[in-house]
């Protein structure tokens, strides 16, 4: 009876750690190639990142579905706030999107990210994405479309700094390509 118990607890991680990979690579996908035009998901998705990211430092040690709750509601708040209060979700956005990339290069560089690399990183990001809203957001986008992408492959993944830089090229330069097509021409 005991090894039953234990193969369904195996098996409820399996799947918990399937369905948060293919989530991450999903919406990764999705900002990488379209987060210029889908704001309300950029902020969302990062929005539910960085709710799942820093429940555990909130709350502590959670069991997963905790976690997706958190993630969940942080996403939601920021895809409502992208719909309804645009100039809010732009600075918050920005804010979220520079501070988890920040998070996630001083992981991949071996470091531990402190507060002050998270908080230079979210004011940059959001600077970054009022001023130039649009190319922020294609950069920013494809930036946290291509992490996230690389966190559903696995951490170990060789050459993971030439495959983030070759997905965040893709992602801008296939965003880019919808910008100038859906722009009238002479603009």
């Amino acid at each position: 009876m005991a090894g039953m118990a234990a193969g369904a607890c195996i098996t409820s991680i399996l799947w918990e750690y399937m369905n948060m990979t293919l989530l991450l690579g999903i919406s990764g996908m999705a900002l990488l190639l379209f987060g210029w035009k889908l704001f309300w998901l950029f902020v969302g998705v990062a929005g539910f990142t960085v709710g799942l990211q820093t429940a555990p430092w909130i709350l502590g040690p959670q069991p997963l579905w905790i976690l997706w709750a958190a993630g969940l509601i942080c996403g939601l708040i920021g895809a409502v706030l992208a719909l309804f209060f645009q100039h809010v979700a732009i600075a918050v956005g920005g804010f979220v999107a520079g501070s988890t990339i920040a998070f996630r290069l001083m992981l991949m560089l071996g470091h531990d990210p402190g507060a002050v690399i998270l908080l230079t990183g979210g004011v940059l990001g959001a600077v970054a994405l009022y001023l130039l809203f649009d190319w922020a957001l294609i950069v920013l986008s494809s930036m946290v479309g291509a992490t996230l992408i690389l966190e559903a492959l696995g951490r170990q993944i060789p050459y993971a700094p030439v495959l983030l830089s070759v997905a965040i090229v893709a992602g801008v330069v296939f965003q880019v390509r919808l910008l100038m097509t859906s722009r009238p021409a002479g603009r």
